[in-house]
C-alpha cells in the first residue's frame, strides 16, 4: 500500500507539474506577445495599433492555475519546521507530526475546492463571464476547484505516509 500511495502521489505531482508549467509558459508567451505589441504600437507612432485583448485578464486566471498547481505539486515538500518546538524530537515523531501537519492542508484543498465548485456552478447557473473576454467563469472556476482537490489528494496521501508509515520526504533545504 506503501509503494502504491508513493507512486500515486508521484504521478499526480508530475500531472501538476505539467498543469503549473503550461498555465507558466501560457502567461510567459501572452505577456511577451502584449510588450512586443505595444513596442511596435510605440515605434510605429499609433500607426500599428495592435494588442492583445485582455492580457491582464489572461495572466491573472493563468497564474492561478499556475499557483494551484504548484502548490498541490510541491505540498510534501514545502513546509517550514519551527526548531525551537522540535529539535529534541526524534525523527519518528517529527515525521508523523509532518502526516498530521498535512491533514491540515487536506482540509484546506477540500475547503477551498468546495467552495471553487460552489461558485462554479453558481456562476453557470447565472451565466456570469469574465470582464474582458466575456468567457464563462464557471470552467475556470472548476478548474481551480479540481486543482484545489489534487492539492488535497496529495497532501491526504502523504500524511498518511507520514501517519501510518513514517515515510519522510526530503524537505526543500535537505535537497
Amino acid at each position: 500500500m506503501q509503494q502504491g500511495l508513493v507512486r500515486f502521489s508521484r504521478w499526480l505531482e508530475a500531472l501538476c507539474r505539467l498543469i503549473a508549467g503550461i498555465a507558466l509558459a501560457g502567461m510567459l508567451a501572452v505577456t511577451v506577445i502584449d510588450v512586443t505589441l505595444r513596442y511596435v504600437y510605440r515605434l510605429s507612432d499609433g500607426a500599428l495599433a495592435w494588442s492583445v485583448v485582455g492580457s491582464v485578464e489572461l495572466v491573472s486566471y493563468l497564474m492561478l492555475f499556475a499557483l494551484l498547481a504548484a502548490m498541490a505539486a510541491n505540498v510534501e515538500k514545502g513546509q517550514v519546521v519551527v526548531e525551537a518546538f522540535s529539535h529534541r524530537l526524534n525523527d519518528e515523531i517529527k515525521t508523523r507530526l509532518n502526516g498530521f501537519y498535512l491533514l491540515g492542508f487536506t482540509a484546506l484543498g477540500l475547503v477551498v475546492a468546495l467552495g471553487l465548485w460552489d461558485s462554479a456552478v453558481s456562476a453557470g447557473s447565472h451565466g456570469e463571464v469574465t470582464q474582458d473576454l466575456r468567457l464563462p467563469m464557471g470552467p475556470i472556476y472548476w478548474t481551480a476547484a479540481g486543482l484545489s482537490l489534487l492539492l488535497s489528494v496529495r497532501s491526504l496521501a502523504f500524511a498518511l505516509l507520514g501517519l501510518l508509515f513514517n515515510y519522510r520526504v526530503a524537505s526543500v533545504e535537505e535537497v
